[in-house]
């Protein structure tokens, strides 16, 4: 073979080898790809019963623990300090002096490069965020986004050789199971509590806006928020987030987000910098046996009153009206209003959202294109 010849086969070999490994990072099931943006994250493939019950709970946390992390938010809050003089406080005002305060909470390791799940209040309003990894190692975090109206951040530290945890699946937990929280309590260190699954399903609690949580006995304090809620194989199935106390110390009643709310959540963080949930513009109660004799429907019906429509919004745009009653949302019949927010948050903007609805006395349907829900304050 000669010398030109011998030079073309070495170029063309590389470059069949390059294009089989970018082909087998492509298929690689840990990645997966956000509208371009690809986000390696490690996902349970095992379904609900697939597995024997485990012989120990130490092997779930070994595996679990070096990717649970501490993070330490650091804000100034403005102080107000008299003059020395009541007469002068109120002609001038009390001077405002900012006050260093450090925020304690915790995190978890989705991916192995470097990003973190935690909640927004263990975050919110920080000038910088720094996160100790249970092997020592410390670094300032980036804020990549917040979902507020769901209590979850997203961080982002650059570290090499980093740790991550295996997502489960919160679908699978049943009431009775065994659950692990791992987490900072009170500054303290890593510290690793165990419970059970003592409801599934918890909303209206007035914590969060969007509310699916898992109730758990496993002690959480302040310094938990923002830690991992793990299986009895050592998977993520939540993100702890509250407690409920008369005091500040834990009562065995805690709440965690599922982790299929969490994964939404870090999906569109890390893609769009936000979390973008459909909105149609307007408020609604359910039907009673008053309402229905005004609107002239039978007593037997089921359906949501629209009380408001928010003018320009895009049930205004569509034609809906105060007064209109709605008997579906595609294809699902909302039995509250806070249902009805959760159907349509569900959808991205953009999308169509189909509606039944009654207008005295006649059955209609119409089609409208759903806008983005504003960010509410929280």
């Amino acid at each position: 073979m000669s010398p030109a010849r011998h030079l073309l086969f070495i170029l063309k070999s590389s470059l069949l080898g390059l294009m089989m490994a970018l082909l087998l990072l492509w298929w690689n099931p840990q990645w997966q790809s956000q509208g371009g943006i690809e986000v390696p994250i490690e996902e349970s493939p095992y379904g609900p019963g697939e597995r024997d019950a485990p012989l120990d709970y130490p092997s779930a946390i070994a595996q679990a623990a070096p990717s649970v992390v501490s993070v330490h938010s650091r804000l100034h809050t403005p102080v107000q300090r008299s003059l020395g003089d009541p007469l002068l406080d109120q002609l001038y005002g009390r001077e405002a002096t900012p006050r260093a305060q450090v925020s304690l909470g915790s995190g978890v390791l989705v991916s192995g490069v470097g990003y973190i799940l935690t909640n927004h209040h263990v975050v919110d309003g920080a000038e910088a965020i720094f996160v100790t990894l249970r092997d020592g190692r410390s670094t300032q975090a980036r804020l990549v986004g917040s979902d507020v109206e769901a209590d979850l951040a997203v961080l982002q530290v650059d570290l090499p050789d980093l740790p991550h945890i295996v997502l489960g699946h919160a679908d699978y937990l049943r009431v009775g199971d065994v659950v692990l929280a791992i987490g900072n309590p009170f500054g303290v260190g890593q510290t690793v509590t165990q419970g059970i699954v003592s409801a599934l399903g918890r909303r209206q609690l007035g914590i969060n806006t969007f509310e699916d949580f898992i109730q758990t006995d496993a002690d959480i304090n302040p310094g938990n928020s923002g830690g991992a809620l793990i299986n009895a194989y050592g998977e993520l199935v939540g993100i702890n987030t509250a407690i409920f106390s008369e005091g500040n110390g834990s009562v065995g009643i805690s709440f965690a987000i599922p982790i299929e709310m969490a994964r939404a959540s870090l999906q569109q963080i890390i893609e769009f910098g936000r979390v973008m949930r459909g909105w149609l513009g307007l408020t609604t109660e359910a039907l009673t046996p008053f309402t229905a004799k005004l609107l002239n429907v039978p007593l037997t019906t089921h359906g949501l009153v629209v009380l408001e429509v928010t003018p320009k919004g895009p049930a205004y745009l569509a034609g809906i009206r105060p007064g209109d009653l709605i008997l579906g949302v595609n294809g699902q019949e909302p039995q509250s209003d806070r249902e009805l927010v959760d159907l349509v948050s569900a959808q991205r903007p953009g999308d169509t959202v189909e509606l039944r609805l009654v207008r005295r006395g006649v059955l209609f349907a119409v089609n409208m294109v759903s806008g983005e829900r504003p960010t509410q304050p929280h």
